[in-house]
């Protein structure tokens, strides 16, 4: 199962914080195509200041590295080094854009695919619908969404998370 963090846009009136066709949900785990195709990956998920880094020190790491006299074979190792590490910390350098570009982390769920992750987040996010509604208004630029946790995406309520009883629980 993945794990997936949720993103709310940021908010410029109220009907923007209730749109939820904007939510963006990014997977935690390694990334293939971050991996293999590091700057490709980077452009199109637009993660440009991240892409300046990774073009910085890859291409001052290389010129140190021939500046050394180090051989091919090492250089390349490297590169692959640096791009294991971009695809190890994908959704890392994808939440760290999104945050620095105003948007709120709302929540986190999981599920076998991203599909099945959305289900469960607006799931629970209609849930709560009522007691987003009842809440006084936020200040201006707040916005309206609910934090999501454990417990309000787990569907049992029988106080047992997973195999263990949850604490103080009747389990």
């Amino acid at each position: 199962m993945s794990v997936y963090t949720v993103h709310q846009p940021p908010s410029r009136n109220a009907a923007d914080s209730a749109a939820t066709d904007r939510f963006i949900f990014v997977r935690d785990g390694f990334s293939w195509w971050a991996f293999l195709l590091t700057p490709l990956w980077m452009l199109r998920h637009r993660l440009w200041l991240v892409l300046t880094i990774y073009l910085l020190i890859s291409v001052g790491i290389d010129a140190a590295l021939r500046a050394l006299g180090a051989s091919v074979l090492s250089i390349a190792l490297i590169s692959a080094m640096i791009s294991l590490f971009a695809g190890l910390e994908a959704g890392t350098l994808q939440r760290f854009t999104l945050s620095r570009r105003g948007w709120r982390n709302v929540g986190v769920v999981s599920g076998h695919d991203a599909e099945e992750a959305e289900r469960r987040f607006f799931d629970a996010w209609v849930r709560q619908a009522p007691a987003r509604q009842s809440t006084p208004p936020r200040a201006p630029g707040s916005s309206s969404a609910p934090r999501m946790t454990a417990d309000s995406l787990t569907a049992d309520r029988s106080g047992v998370i997973g195999l263990f009883p949850e604490p103080g629980g009747h389990g």
